[in-house]
């Protein structure tokens, strides 16, 4: 499986069109303190103290409060979403694998439908484990 470069999420997403999603990693307290969950809550409308699902130009993937069978389920829920929404193109950053500590290893796996979904670019380093 290899994506068109428009299927690969920019190491930094700096702005957003309309329409379009950051997807990012998250504690499910929802407190964005740091990483891309910061820069979700200042810039693309993540709200505070919500930690799971969308908001503004958002959707936040928990990845702090359990092992990888809590982050699957979320993964999971987040694919259908996807999938129910073909109008939204969503960039997933490498959840997981700064603050969290996870490795791509660990988490691309996870990603393995969202691969097959033409509206979800993921990281590089997701679609080197994927392929």
């Amino acid at each position: 499986m290899k994506p068109d470069n428009a299927r690969i999420t920019p190491e930094y997403v700096t702005s957003l069109e309309p329409g379009s999603i950051f997807v990012f990693g998250s504690n499910r307290r929802g407190r964005h303190w740091g990483g891309a969950a910061h820069m979700a809550n200042k810039k693309f409308g993540a709200e505070w103290g919500v930690g799971v699902g969308r908001t503004g130009q958002t959707y936040a993937i928990p990845t702090m409060d359990g092992d990888i069978e809590a982050i699957r389920s979320a993964v999971d829920d987040f694919i259908k979403y996807a999938g129910e929404h073909p109008e939204l193109f969503f960039y997933v950053t490498p959840i997981g694998c700064g603050i969290a500590g996870w490795h791509p290893d660990e988490i691309a796996p996870l990603f393995e439908k969202a691969a097959m979904l033409e509206n979800v670019s993921l990281p590089a380093s997701f679609w080197d484990i994927l392929k």
